[in-house]
């Protein structure tokens, strides 16, 4: 907790000791004592937001550190294996090379070189591959670990969230009521400009045509306006409406399009940037059998989004030389990011497919962006979304 101070001090209370030292608390004009609340302060992160950063870097740093282990465990066996390959190798050529002539000595050395070089090729590949093994156990790993840490995090929270929940019900339908108040007298005002413009050039057909199309907008805001009575407030004090309470988890595919049009659509998740026209690489629900059917006849590079059934967000799965990867995609928050893979944050789902186009999504695979994999049923697996 952090303390702002204020030249008003009112009354402090001092609590002495042998060292004449003690403590004052600082009041404000109020006579109040003078606190500051961490998260209400302009600037400040939300509460939610550093809790789940803490998480995500706990289980970044555990992951990191079982990694780091196994990989010096990795490394220590394959170089006493190659040790002592190398070595059994080198006796038995040397053993051959006082068994040839003179003139065959050149050739031996050659065959000696080669045989270092083909060794020192297939160490470098084991290598390699333990070091992917060993990043690939890590992501796993940092994901099992934020799943936890998040799933013990939402279940402290549930009772707080049962407590707010009816005074953010409360709330929304106040500002539901206000909202549709304020647009009705929009609607209004706009009317009678159009108007007035209308009659000045004399386009009664046109103002004809208004005031119809005004009148039967009006006639359904006073409708709501009488059954949710209440004052108008001005624009900036309307809050955003949630007419639904989501789950922690999806439970079923009805809940998942639910979510997606309560939530994702506002946000203009799936379409190409500034349009209405849905992005080639968005699909709608489809399995991780299906998505790699799609994907098997493109080459590597290609990719496609698809909405998850595990989590609140999305799934990529992404075409590699040799079979394929699927990335999650979190969606859970005010942004979109990768679970377990990418710190990066993006505003929309379209950024961040933008955003890998030119980077790379892991250092190991090298993953990046190219190809959209589109749709190949009519209508669209996606169709469900969109009705």
């Amino acid at each position: 907790m952090q303390f702002s101070f204020t030249s008003n001090v009112s009354t402090c209370w001092s609590l002495d000791n042998a060292n004449s030292k003690h403590i004052q608390w600082l009041h404000g004009i109020d006579g109040e004592v003078w606190v500051w609340i961490m998260g209400e302060a302009p600037g400040d992160k939300p509460y939610e937001q550093i809790s789940e950063e803490l998480i995500a870097e706990r289980a970044r740093r555990q992951a990191q550190k079982e990694a780091e282990e196994l990989w010096r465990q990795k490394e220590a066996e394959i170089t006493k294996k190659f040790r002592d390959a190398m070595a059994n190798e080198k006796a038995r050529i040397l053993a051959e090379k006082w068994k040839v002539e003179m003139e065959d000595r050149k050739a031996a050395k050659v065959l000696e070189e080669r045989i270092h070089e083909e060794f020192k090729r297939k160490e470098e590949e084991e290598r390699k591959r333990g070091e992917m093994q060993i990043r690939l156990q890590e992501e796993r790993r940092a994901k099992e670990l934020y799943w936890t840490l998040k799933q013990a995090q939402q279940q402290s929270h549930a009772s707080e969230k049962e407590e707010r929940e009816w005074e953010e019900q409360l709330c929304r339908s106040k500002a539901a009521d206000e909202e549709r108040r304020w647009k009705a007298q929009r609607a209004r005002d706009e009317y009678r400009r159009h108007s007035l413009r209308a009659i000045q050039k004399g386009m009664v057909a046109g103002l004809s045509n208004m005031f119809q199309e005004i009148g039967l907008y009006n006639e359904q805001e006073a409708k709501l306006s009488n059954h949710h009575p209440g004052p108008t407030p001005p624009k900036s004090l309307l809050v955003p409406v949630r007419a639904w309470e989501r789950p922690l988890r999806p439970v079923s595919r009805d809940v998942i399009i639910r979510w997606f049009k309560e939530e994702q659509l506002p946000r203009q998740a799936g379409f190409e940037r500034n349009t209405k026209s849905i992005a080639p690489w968005f699909h709608g629900i489809v399995s991780r059998e299906d998505a790699e059917d799609l994907l098997s006849n493109m080459t590597e590079g290609a990719f496609l989004v698809r909405v998850s059934e595990k989590i609140w967000g999305y799934t990529l799965s992404y075409r590699q030389q040799h079979g394929f990867k699927h990335f999650l995609v979190d969606a859970s928050g005010d942004f979109y990011s990768f679970l377990g893979v990418d710190p990066n944050r993006h505003a929309t789902l379209t950024d961040l497919i933008d955003f890998h186009k030119e980077e790379i999504i892991t250092v190991s695979g090298g993953e990046l962006l190219q190809k959209p994999c589109g749709q190949r049923d009519n209508p669209p697996d996606y169709h469900m979304l969109f009705d």
